[in-house]
This record gives structure tokens, C-alpha cells and sequence, in this order.
């Protein structure tokens, strides 16, 4: 899925190796991440977070230069996420969530306004660390959005799924 961090298994990684997420048709000094490859079994990249075709290359530098040692198709599906929580919450207390989605480092979920913009702050979690948590309702009563917010890399902040959860 666009935006779920990518996984990369290698073995006998050459010295000062890195591995880049690209488009197919980027020059080998083009990539939209990279991560230094190291002597990890695996390497996590975060995916972009549109769906397409894209490559992982295994690069080093030769004659001071990127070089492309190998290279590996993937494919990136839609992003979706779903959300759980009551619709009614009662003003300070605790509302417990579920947020299931890409799951991406910087993802979040969120309750804000309905009008907030996507960058919009509130109580919030990180879905990749945990899918569920509790977050502290406000104690200001009113209409509020729990929204599960991407954040990847080609499409930036995007709000992947919204409930209303009234606060009374």
C-alpha cells in the first residue's frame, strides 16, 4: 500500500551501500528516499504515498558517482485507512480509538474541528507504534473529526479516513 513502509532483505552488503526508493524512470542519481544500507539483514524505507510504480535500488558510489547495483520493482496500491470509536464522548473523558491504515512513521491519528486543515493538532497517536489507544476527549463540547492522516513522501499530509465523534 503507498505510504506503508517498504522492506528491503539483503545480504553481503558492500561497504557504504544504500538503499533509495525511485521512480522507474529516475537517473541512478535520482531517488525520492534513501537510507544507508549498513550490515542490517533489513532495511525499512517509507513508500510514497501514491500508487504506482516505483524501484528499490541498492546504491554505492564508484568513481564518486551513484551506482546502481541491483534493482527490484514495487508496486504501490491506493492508500486506505479505517477508523473505530464511539460517535458520543463525553467532554474529558478517555475515548478509546482505532486507526488502521498504512501505518508510515510520521502517520497519525487525530481529533480536531471538522474544519481543521489536514495539518490540523489535537489529541493524537501514531498507528505504526500502536493501532489502538485512548486519547483525552477536549473539554470544549461540539462537533469533532477523528481522521487518520498520512504523511509520506511524493504525497505529503493526506487525510485518508474521517468519523465524527460529538463531544457532549
Amino acid at each position: 500500500m503507498a505510504g506503508a513502509p517498504a522492506t528491503a532483505l539483503i545480504s553481503r552488503v558492500p561497504a557504504d551501500a544504500r538503499l533509495a526508493i525511485a521512480r522507474v524512470t529516475d537517473p541512478d542519481d535520482r531517488a525520492i528516499v534513501v537510507a544507508p544500507a549498513g550490515a542490517a539483514a533489513s532495511v525499512s524505507l517509507p513508500s510514497p504515498g501514491v500508487a504506482g510504480r516505483w524501484e528499490i535500488r541498492l546504491l554505492r558510489d564508484i568513481d564518486g558517482r551513484p551506482a546502481v547495483l541491483l534493482r527490484q520493482p514495487l508496486v504501490t496500491t491506493t492508500p486506505e485507512a479505517t477508523l473505530a470509536a464511539p460517535a458520543r464522548i463525553a467532554r474529558g473523558n478517555a475515548l478509546p480509538v482505532r486507526g488502521i491504515g498504512p501505518n508510515g512513521e510520521r502517520d497519525r491519528v487525530v481529533l480536531v474541528r471538522p474544519d481543521a486543515p489536514p495539518e490540523g493538532d489535537g489529541p493524537y497517536f501514531y498507528p505504526a507504534e500502536n493501532v489502538e489507544s485512548t486519547l483525552d476527549a477536549p473539554d470544549e463540547p461540539g462537533a469533532y473529526e477523528l481522521r487518520y492522516v498520512m504523511v509520506a513522501p511524493v504525497s505529503g499530509r493526506i487525510v485518508l479516513a474521517r468519523r465524527a465523534v460529538a463531544v457532549d
